[in-house]
C-alpha cells in the first residue's frame, strides 16, 4: 500500500559527506524561528534548508522574501513544493556565496542548521562580510558555539572567539540534544543568536586583524614578544608597549578590543597587510527542482526576485 512508508523512502537521506543532520523536532524549530524575530520587511536567507523543517515555519512568518541556499539537489527538490512566490530555492554551496552582497540597503536576517564541518568557516565569513545583516540564528556544534562566545583566559577562547565578537554579539540561547535530529549526531548542539555591531564599532582593517589572529593563536601559550620576534615583526613589541599591553602577555589573555587596537596599529605601521579575494563559483544545473522562477543565462542559472535581487553565476547582487 503506497502511503507513509513510500513517502518516507523518497525523502532526502542525510549525507555524511555534507555533515547533514536533519532537524525534526517541531518545538525546537519553532523556538529557533521565534529567536530570529521575523518582520514584514525582512529578507531572510536560510542556509541548508534540508527537509524544510525551518523553511515551512519561516514561510508562515512575516517576511518580504525568503532565499534558500542548499548544496544538495535532492534536498532542494523538497523546497520546490512551495507555491509561495516570495520563496526562492537556489542550488549552491554556501561557502561560495559572496556574503559581501548582503549589504546595507535591505534588512537581512540569516538562519540555518549549519553542517558541523563548515560552521566555523561560514560564520567567520558571514559576520565579517555581510554589512546588511541585522540578525542571525544558527544551530552549531556546542563546542563551536562555546568558542564563538568564549571570553579571554578560558579554554575555548581563540581566533574564532575574537573574530566573531569583533563583528557581533553572540548569545548561546539554548542547547539541543542529539534526539532532535535525523540521524542523531554524536555531540550536543547549541542555538546561537548573533546581533551585529554597528559598522563604526567593527574592525577598521579586517584583513590585518585576521592575519594577526592567525599568527597569535598558532602559538597561544607563547608570549606575544616571542611570537612577533619569531615572525620577524619585532616592531610589534614597541606597539604593544605604546598600547599598554605587556609583551609578556599571551594571546589567550588579550581581549577583542586589544586585538582590534593591535591590528589598527599594525596596519598604520604597514605590517600584516594582505589581500584575500573571494572567488565565486557558477551555480550548478538544477535536477529534479522546480525551475519556474529560475531562468537560464548563457548556460548558467540565475535566480531572481521580483524586486531585482538576483544571484547570477554564484554571486548575489542587488539592483
Amino acid at each position: 500500500m503506497p502511503s507513509a512508508n513510500n513517502t518516507a523512502v523518497r525523502r532526502p537521506r542525510a549525507k555524511k559527506s555534507l555533515g547533514q543532520h536533519f532537524l525534526h523536532n517541531n518545538d525546537i524549530c519553532a523556538r529557533i524561528v521565534a529567536l530570529l524575530k521575523p518582520e514584514p520587511e525582512d529578507r531572510i536567507l536560510e542556509i541548508g534548508p534540508g527537509r524544510g523543517a525551518l523553511t515551512r515555519l519561516l514561510e508562515t512568518r512575516p517576511h518580504r522574501q525568503l532565499l534558500l541556499i542548499e548544496k544538495d539537489s535532492h534536498c532542494l527538490a523538497e523546497c520546490r513544493c512551495s507555491e509561495r512566490a516570495r520563496t526562492m530555492p537556489v542550488l549552491m554551496d554556501a561557502l561560495h556565496f559572496d556574503w559581501r552582497r548582503i549589504h546595507i540597503g535591505y534588512p537581512w536576517k540569516i538562519i540555518g542548521n549549519l553542517p558541523y564541518n563548515i560552521a566555523s568557516r561560514l560564520v567567520w565569513n558571514i559576520v565579517s562580510q555581510s554589512t546588511g545583516l541585522i540578525r542571525a540564528v544558527f544551530m552549531v556544534q556546542n563546542e563551536v558555539g562555546q568558542r564563538m562566545a568564549a571570553q579571554p583566559d578560558s579554554r575555548h577562547y581563540g581566533a574564532l572567539s575574537v573574530w566573531v565578537q569583533a563583528f557581533a554579539r553572540p548569545d548561546a540561547a539554548f542547547k539541543v540534544g542529539s534526539g532532535a535530529f535525523t540521524p542523531p549526531p554524536r555531540v550536543e548542539s547549541v542555538v546561537l543568536s548573533l546581533e551585529p555591531l554597528p559598522i563604526a564599532k567593527r574592525p577598521a582593517y579586517p584583513r590585518t586583524l585576521a592575519r594577526l589572529l592567525h599568527l597569535c593563536f598558532q602559538q597561544r601559550r607563547k608570549q606575544l614578544a616571542a611570537i612577533f620576534r619569531q615572525a620577524g615583526l619585532s616592531a610589534m613589541t614597541g606597539l604593544l608597549n605604546t598600547l599598554g599591553i605587556a609583551p609578556t602577555q599571551r594571546s589567550e589573555s588579550l581581549s577583542t578590543t586589544d586585538f582590534q587596537r593591535l591590528s589598527e596599529g599594525a596596519h598604520t605601521m604597514g605590517l600584516l597587510r594582505g589581500e584575500k579575494t573571494a572567488v565565486p563559483v557558477a551555480l550548478q544545473g538544477l535536477k529534479n527542482v522546480d525551475k519556474r522562477r529560475l531562468r537560464a543565462v548563457k548556460g548558467k542559472m540565475t535566480a531572481q526576485f521580483e524586486d531585482g535581487f538576483a544571484i547570477p553565476d554564484g554571486e548575489a547582487i542587488s539592483s
